[in-house]
């Protein structure tokens, strides 16, 4: 019928009033105020991101985002691929293995793969690994995320920290506590500088972790990829001396991946955008309290951060 789509036993007006409703509730709240099922409103969603799979034009992403994202709480995950100009989810997978990236690259027509420019990803072996096997020149296209790395440093930081405050209180010294934030936030955002330098004055060990972080986090602000590469080198030779065995692991492994590092100088793309999608899901998730069936949780995915068209024919908006 022209006013229904195959398959279905509601007409495409009430569909699109579900799916509207679906953007902003959970499948239970939209199923209770429209009278009908959990099933029925599940379908709705179903069918609408079908749909919008189906009909997707499949532009050239040329900037392309690879996260994780987590499922339940038992270290499950979905591996999300994102289009970072458009803003919009292009794959979702499971887990977080090289095969399941490889479905997603072997999914790609072969102009597109040679369209990419940049994947901006955090340094995850199978990911680099699937990347480096189907996107062409791969090894100038990988981009580390910056805020990646800047995590990496943070968490050396506030091992040393710790280990700092540990040694402190066993000698009564509790100085430390309740600082964490302070040696983690940037000189223009301490809430009291002059108390803090004069913390650091006294805190060698602390201090010396905190420069090394600020100093690489200079790096990688630099615009040119040969003044970042020589800066980083006289940062990897001081980070190692330092005797700090969280930033000498930190430095060790920036240096095995800085060629990847470098390319952010190149093409300056973060991992921003895939960050921006991953809240969206969680939110997704936080209002629909979890989801226990994996398919279902790639399904709200696609429909609410997919950038589908998702209305029925008969009524599609602008037609």
């Amino acid at each position: 019928m022209p006013w229904a789509e195959p398959g279905s036993q509601f007409t495409a007006l009430f569909e699109m009033l579900a799916i509207d409703w679906l953007k902003d509730a959970s499948i239970s709240a939209v199923a209770k105020y429209l009278r009908i099922t959990w099933d029925e409103a599940a379908g709705v969603q179903e069918r609408a991101v079908r749909r919008g799979l189906a009909r997707r034009a499949f532009e050239p992403a040329q900037y392309v985002g690879v996260d994780e994202t987590p499922f339940q709480k038992r270290h499950e995950y979905v591996t999300l691929a994102s289009d970072l100009e458009r803003g919009r989810v292009l794959f979702v997978g499971d887990d977080r293995s090289q095969a399941t990236l490889d479905r997603f690259w072997l999914g790609l027509p072969d102009d597109h793969l040679r369209a990419i420019k940049a994947v901006a990803m955090d340094m995850c072996a199978p990911y680099i690994q699937s990347t480096l096997m189907h996107v062409p020149q791969a090894d100038e296209k990988i981009v580390f995320d910056k805020f990646h790395i800047a995590q990496n440093l943070g968490q050396a930081m506030d091992q040393v920290r710790r280990s700092e405050h540990r040694r402190l209180s066993a000698e009564g010294d509790d100085s430390l506590k309740g600082t964490k934030f302070d040696w983690l936030r940037r000189p223009d955002q301490l809430k009291d500088a002059y108390a803090f330098h004069a913390m650091r004055r006294r805190l060698h060990r602390a201090s010396r972790a905190w420069e090394l972080k600020e100093a690489a986090m200079q790096v990688l602000a630099l615009r040119a990829p040969w003044r970042a590469r020589r800066q980083f080198e006289a940062w990897f030779h001081w980070a190692v001396r330092s005797k700090l065995r969280p930033f000498v692991r930190v430095a060790r492994t920036l240096r095995r991946h800085w060629d990847q590092i470098e390319n952010y100088f190149r093409h300056r793309i973060t991992n921003a955008g895939a960050e921006a999608i991953n809240t969206k899901v969680q939110q997704v998730k936080a209002r629909s309290r979890g989801f226990r069936n994996r398919e279902r949780f790639k399904m709200a995915i696609y429909f609410h951060c997919g950038g589908l068209d998702l209305y029925p024919a008969a009524v599609r908006r602008g037609h």
